[in-house]
């Protein structure tokens, strides 16, 4: 596998399972979106070793090799195997080319390492713990590819924090019913037990009007993320702004949907519909490709 292969690889991984994401990836400037697709395709492919085999033994094997594969590699070891690994050779460059903090892929790792045992969170605090890893890390390891403004690097740090958050929260109440299905719940026990929701509720054929309550706070709590992510945006370079917008807007847009319909999560997938997601890409479109214009302009100067 070639190393353009791999990121193609990546790509599809991003397109198939992260279609509202890959949508406003679009809106970046070519040389960004085989970066972000990288690590896309490495959280993916990660999670899916974690969620697709039957046998807890045979998941935990399969991803304490691909840590060892990851550490060998971004310790500049030799190349991965071809076949057994696809998404390391785009992931690595891609952490090397932009200086993406180790210990970022740590967490991600000791997270989904956590996935195969810890099956319910006592409290928001033991979630953010878990999220720290699986969400708020993404973030930041696409904070570099998204380029901060000269000397807002830092800064940006914690909106990119609270993006992953957010994402990954609005997930977590989309999903109710199908983490219930694999074992697991990641709303926390102690919300459950103050709206007076029992775990077999979240595998009901209808939310109740308990569950209902439980969801439009677990809602109100993802939208506090989203506002303080919101600042970030204006801190990064202005060709990655559209992307973020339009990624906003369409995660968001699954908290619309699910409060359009009562917070019922268990009769199906909330999604975006397909018109709304290509108004959101038009929408931003324009001001993505102005952008991207403007940066590439360069004035020569001959003495």
């Amino acid at each position: 596998m070639t190393l353009t292969a791999s990121y193609e690889f990546c790509r599809r991984l991003n397109a198939r399972h992260g279609r509202s994401y890959y949508l406003a990836t679009l809106l970046l400037p070519a040389w960004k979106r085989p970066h972000v697709h990288a690590l896309y395709g490495f959280a993916r492919y990660a999670d899916e070793i974690v969620d697709s085999f039957t046998m807890t033994g045979d998941r935990a094997r399969a991803l304490e090799d691909l840590t060892v594969r990851v550490s060998g590699a971004l310790a500049g070891g030799a190349p991965a195997d071809a076949a057994g690994d696809p998404v390391i050779p785009a992931f690595t460059q891609t952490v090397r080319s932009f200086g993406i903090d180790h210990g970022d892929v740590t967490a991600f790792l000791r997270s989904m390492r956590a996935d195969l045992t810890v099956t319910r969170y006592s409290t928001y605090d033991d979630l953010l713990e878990y999220m720290e890893g699986s969400a708020a890390v993404i973030g930041t390891m696409m904070l570099p590819v998204l380029e901060p403004l000269p000397g807002l690097a830092g800064k940006a740090r914690e909106p990119a924090r609270q993006l992953g958050l957010a994402f990954q929260l609005t997930n977590f109440l989309r999903d109710v019913a199908e983490d219930l299905e694999r074992g697991r719940v990641y709303l926390p026990m102690e919300d459950l037990d103050k709206f007076g929701v029992g775990p077999a509720d979240l595998g009901g054929a209808a939310p109740t009007p308990a569950l209902r309550e439980l969801l439009a706070f677990e809602t109100r709590r993802a939208r506090e993320h989203y506002a303080r992510a919101e600042e970030g945006i204006d801190m990064l370079t202005p060709s990655s702004r559209p992307c973020l917008r339009a990624a906003v807007a369409l995660y968001g847009g699954i908290l619309d949907r699910i409060e359009a319909a009562r917070y019922d999560v268990l009769g199906g997938r909330a999604a975006v519909p397909k018109r709304r997601r290509a108004a959101i890409f038009v929408r931003h479109l324009l001001a993505a490709s102005a952008a991207d214009r403007a940066e590439r302009r360069v004035t020569v100067e001959v003495p």
